[in-house]
């Protein structure tokens, strides 16, 4: 049996910048980008991976109450709400070209005691991303 991560969710607050940055900065692939009203779902991943991110309007569910929502919003504003890590085999080359086009950087490329390399930076919307060196 092979079990495999296929999507992973992370919310957006703007498609067209969460777009700017998963596909034109970081070479994730679009593979759907569906409306629906005034809603975006846009799902990206890397090119060659069957593993995608789903980015999605957050707090869209009808059963969540206008508090709620707003606690999310605030959550997300705030940069504490959704994060994933990622993995690369160039984490300097990486981090130089997020930092050369103005991502809001969190960490640069550290040796941890915990024995990983990596960096961290949020995407447009706020969420958390670090990024491994394989």
């Amino acid at each position: 049996m092979t079990i495999t991560i296929h999507y992973a969710f992370l919310p957006h607050t703007d498609g067209d910048a969460a777009l700017g940055f998963y596909r034109d900065l970081l070479g994730f692939e679009v593979r759907k980008d569906v409306g629906y009203q005034d809603l975006r779902w846009i799902t990206v991943g890397p090119v060659g991976s069957s593993t995608s991110i789903v980015l999605h309007p957050p707090a869209v569910d009808p059963g969540i109450t206008d508090a709620e929502r707003q606690t999310i919003s605030t959550l997300i504003a705030k940069g504490v709400y959704g994060a994933v890590t990622l993995g690369t085999d160039d984490l300097d080359g990486l981090f130089e070209r997020l930092e050369a086009a103005g991502a809001d950087i969190v960490q640069g490329p550290t040796d941890q005691d915990y024995g990983v390399r990596d960096c961290a930076f949020r995407d447009p919307s706020g969420n958390l991303i670090r990024v491994n060196q394989l």
